[in-house]
């Protein structure tokens, strides 16, 4: 599952976006939640989480059942939404420990694209998502994340993110971002992918092709050593050379024992991007969202569904990564 941040800043005219900017513009935007964080920076990871968890728009949804025998995040069993304050390195034991939800999470992806089609409701994928990680003895992340009432996001044509299934049916030349997060055996593990449903035409074809790579080129960068910056420098340069756009109000994410979390991995390039580094140990998300349009976005009613102002498509692609010494490896491959 995507990082639940939206950063709003949709009037930008410049290529580079200044984190600076990114951090005051959001300040400004939801101010009356500034005195939640007293005397500590407001970091991007902070202001999501609280902006997210005082939103009283979100509808009533049905829910699915979990069984008393399936382990519960902190998040819903003590309502505690723990997580690092600076990005964490993890050791050996805990990289191999957080290993089996990342290979869950891909194999629920995988059944989920073996078996989604024209007809299908994204309440059907939730309903299978659902029942694949009970099955498997894991809890389905999104469910009851700060209010998020579904087991799996699923993001149709212009819904850049966050979409909530529902009765809406997939219908032929349709496209659909599934982002299905799990956590098993203490770890969450994070993916998603694009579908096309049937006959697309070449635009969105193209669309999706390219959301692939510009989340390949971003992991390409990644290695010990490397700057978090050269991701969102080699993603933008790669949507450019598709002939597409990012749209940078979303972010990927550190994640672990907890959902969401530091780094805060921006898709865009930002001036004075600082000396952050990635180290080995390191486990986060890259999961650009791509659009051929304006990639302006807003918030609908529900507080959950970003869609596109000009209603273009969008598509995206996300791997949960490793940072090694000798490079990165893609967990959830």
């Amino acid at each position: 599952m995507r990082t639940f941040v939206s950063y709003l800043i949709q009037n930008t005219k410049n290529r580079n976006i200044s984190l600076k900017y990114f951090q005051e513009e959001v300040k400004r935007k939801f101010s009356p939640y500034h005195s939640f964080y007293g005397h500590q920076q407001l970091s991007h990871t902070s202001i999501k989480n609280h902006f997210f968890w005082s939103l009283k728009g979100v509808r009533n949804f049905s829910s699915r059942h979990v069984p008393d025998c399936i382990p519960l995040p902190a998040y819903i069993s003590s309502k505690m939404y723990a997580a690092p304050s600076q990005p964490e390195i993890k050791s050996k034991a805990e990289i191999d420990n957080m290993r089996p939800a990342c290979k869950l999470a891909t194999e629920i992806l995988d059944n989920v694209g073996d078996n989604i089609r024209i007809g299908m409701t994204t309440d059907d994928i939730d309903v299978l998502v659902h029942r694949l990680c009970i099955e498997n003895g894991a809890y389905p992340s999104p469910l009851h994340y700060r209010g998020f009432p579904k087991s799996v996001c699923t993001s149709v044509n212009h819904v850049a993110c966050h979409g909530i299934p529902g009765s809406l049916v997939l219908k032929d030349g349709d496209i659909i971002n599934v982002d299905i997060t799990v956590f098993y055996k203490g770890y969450h593990g994070d993916t998603s992918r694009t579908f096309k449903i049937g006959n697309v035409d070449e635009l969105n074809s193209s669309l999706v092709e390219a959301a692939r790579l510009c989340r390949d080129a971003g992991i390409e960068v990644c290695h010990h050593g490397a700057k978090f910056s050269d991701i969102g420098e080699a993603v933008y340069s790669c949507a450019s050379e598709c002939g597409f756009q990012v749209i940078p109000n979303f972010c990927g994410h550190g994640i672990g024992t907890y959902f969401h979390g530091p780094p805060d991995i921006i898709h865009v390039p930002v001036d004075n991007p600082g000396n952050d580094k990635m180290l080995a140990g390191m486990t986060f998300t890259v999961e650009p969202i791509i659009c051929h349009g304006s990639p302006n976005i807003q918030i609908l009613q529900d507080g959950w569904t970003a869609v596109t102002l000009d209603g273009s498509r969008s598509a995206q692609f996300e791997h949960t990564i490793l940072i090694t010494e000798d490079g990165v490896e893609i967990l959830t491959k």
